[in-house]
């Protein structure tokens, strides 16, 4: 079976993981603050906070927002789950602003719309969460625009974005946001089996970020509310969570990071023989971008029945998938009250959606095989 996606490894990769178990710390060492320099220093951030998944990166940058019980957060309905349950984690409710068609990112144009009504009413969110889908950024410059003056908190969901650019500099620098997440997962850019990060500008929320990957503890005397007993001595100063990312995950993304740059030139390539080679099916296309990272390939069936056309690619031996349902219409959503037809575009899209192999090790026979097969069966 040809995967939708896969991780690439090599023997740096493998000599960087044995090197941590033959004679480093596996856990609270050295190379995961490599790794946050790393991250850090490639996207342009100030600052960089690596931990166990994307999810607990999303968790744990509401909190250092100060998102709780009371609050509302928006974000996209076309994503995967946990760009909206890390606000329900803390407590705050939830909402959502349709998509742009064409992008498929948050509508800029329907998040204007969206604020005007929540200003009426008195309800405006307490924080954004915009989805970068596929790799391409959504256009943070008018979202900051629309959302500074009024203190709207925004966060990146930059999971599929890595090694994207937007405005001509790496996604991950915080121009327009407060904080952006990444994840790790072997689907994404670069992989270190699981993990995540938050990057920022703010020393204030980097503090908060790592006491809440951290259990909350401090071993920084200035914010300890004693003195120091000594060296071991530490304090637990707020309810956090064991989300670090452990040494043998962290050397690996070091690793992989030297190659990013090389991985998203490779999707790009793939990207491009897609583009020329499907353009004559009846398949809409996602938007050219030189600056998307290409987390996905995705296209809209114009005529044919999706359930008819993934039962046969996968049938073929090609595992393509569907990116996304939308959130609001997941049961545990719908239980909130939202229904069908809530946001018209995000359900257009996802009906006839269907993502295709795309990945850096898609060798050029393989990626033939996706695109015969296609046309034998939509041609």
């Amino acid at each position: 079976m040809i995967p939708y996606g896969k991780h690439q490894i090599d023997q740096e990769d493998l000599a960087a993981v044995i090197d941590v178990l033959q004679n480093q710390l596996l856990t609270q060492g050295q190379q995961v603050p490599v790794f946050e320099s790393a991250l850090k220093n490639y996207c342009g951030a100030a600052h960089a906070t690596a931990v166990n998944s994307g999810t607990s990166a999303l968790h744990i940058a509401c909190l250092a927002l100060n998102v709780a019980e009371g609050d509302l957060v928006w974000t996209s309905p076309n994503s995967f789950v946990a760009s909206a349950n890390c606000a329900r984690y803390c407590g705050a409710q939830i909402d959502f602003v349709d998509i742009d068609p064409i992008t498929r990112n948050l509508s800029v144009e329907a998040l204007a719309q969206k604020l005007e009504k929540a200003k009426q009413a008195n309800r405006l969110p307490k924080a954004i969460i915009m989805v970068h889908f596929a790799g391409m950024s959504c256009d943070m410059r008018a979202i900051h625009a629309l959302t500074a003056p009024l203190g709207i908190a925004l966060i990146e969901d930059a999971s599929h974005a890595l090694g994207g650019r937007y405005l001509d500099k790496p996604v991950g620098g915080c121009q327009f946001s407060d904080v952006c997440i990444l994840s790790f997962h072997p689907v994404k850019s670069i992989t270190t089996a699981e993990g995540g990060a938050v990057l920022t500008n703010s020393a204030t929320l980097a503090e908060k970020l790592r006491l809440f990957a951290s259990h909350g503890i401090t071993r920084a005397a200035d914010l300890m509310d004693v003195e120091s007993e000594g060296p071991w001595y530490y304090q637990q100063i707020a309810l956090g969570y064991n989300y670090r990312l452990s040494d043998l995950h962290a050397a690996l993304g070091v690793s992989q990071l030297r190659r990013l740059d090389s991985f998203i030139a490779k999707r790009r390539e793939l990207v491009q023989i897609y583009r020329e080679k499907l353009a004559g099916l009846p398949l809409v296309l996602p938007l050219t971008s030189s600056d998307s990272a290409w987390h996905l390939f995705t296209v809209e069936l114009r005529q044919h029945d999706r359930s008819e056309i993934f039962a046969r690619l996968q049938k073929a031996g090609i595992g393509v998938n569907v990116h996304y349902i939308p959130i609001h219409l997941q049961p545990y959503y719908r239980k909130l009250g939202f229904r069908p037809g809530d946001f018209p575009y995000a359900e257009a899209y996802y009906q006839n959606a269907l993502t295709l192999p795309l990945y850096p090790g898609l060798s050029v026979d393989n990626q033939q095989y996706v695109i015969d097969t296609l046309i034998s069966i939509l041609g």
